[in-house]
């Protein structure tokens, strides 16, 4: 019947409507991330001394985007906690993330020492039978006894990272009574064995903050942080150091210099 295939053609007429809509929002959605990426980069690389992005239309003539697309990315940003609105000024930054490096074997300390003091409180600390997981990675019997450490580590006051350390108990016995709450764990180790660290193995992965973690990090639970597996070996190749460190995804970033083998 005419009415039914008029009622028809409407239908299909009003599909299409709704399907290009939904493929405008996905490709300014897409166009948003695209443009939040180097902007993040340019607010941790402190491109803005001042702390006040250009404003959205120059960054939209900059960039070659539409006002929406840059409101986008800045809400991206934003919702990272990187940035905020503030009426009569703009875009401010109100996050600095810091650098850690992933290329050189370093303590925490070592690594941020340009950014500020980074302090250490232990919250744990004393023999504990390994975790067969542990004892498999250090090269010890399961259940054989290893110095655990818990410390949550502090730069500038703010809470950084919550880190899980095992150490073999024959090393690890002359740390007790070491001043952990100022010396990085790698000196003390070099300094107990008298040999030099030699090499790590790594593994960085995001996991959500579980409830004990996010409460002594001070941050919202589930939160992303980034899980950070180190195993230290010496400069003879034994393990002697498994850390599990959980870092504050809104403070850190990680770097490193790859190089291509043929």
């Amino acid at each position: 019947m005419p009415s039914d295939r008029i009622r028809d053609h409407a239908g299909q007429g009003a599909a299409t409507t709704v399907a290009a809509h939904r493929a405008r929002r996905r490709l300014r959605a897409d166009r948003a991330r695209q443009l939040a990426d180097p902007l993040r980069r340019l607010l941790l690389t402190g491109a803005f001394p001042d702390g006040v992005l250009p404003h959205e239309s120059a960054l939209a003539a900059e960039y070659g985007a539409s006002r929406n697309t840059v409101r986008e990315a800045l809400d991206l940003l934003r919702a990272e906690g990187l940035v905020e609105r503030q009426p009569g000024v703009g875009t401010v930054v109100v996050a600095h993330k810091y650098p850690h490096g992933l290329d050189r074997l370093m303590g925490l300390a070592e690594t941020l020492r340009e950014h500020g003091q980074v302090t250490n409180e232990v919250r744990t600390m004393g023999p504990a039978p390994a975790p067969a997981p542990v004892a498999d990675r250090l090269g010890l019997a399961p259940g054989t006894d290893v110095l655990y450490i818990e410390r949550l580590r502090r730069l500038g006051g703010l809470p950084l990272s919550l880190d899980l350390t095992y150490i073999p108990l024959d090393i690890g016995t002359e740390l007790l009574g070491a001043d952990l709450e100022n010396t990085d764990v790698f000196r003390l180790l070099e300094a107990v064995t008298g040999q030099r660290l030699g090499h790590a193995e790594i593994t960085l992965e995001a996991v959500s903050a579980d409830t004990h973690s996010a409460a002594v990090l001070e941050a919202p639970r589930g939160a992303a942080v980034l899980m950070l597996e180190r195993l230290t070996h010496l400069a003879d190749g034994r393990p002697v150091d498994l850390e599990f460190i959980r870092f504050r995804g809104d403070r850190i970033t990680m770097s490193g210099l790859l190089h291509r083998t043929r």
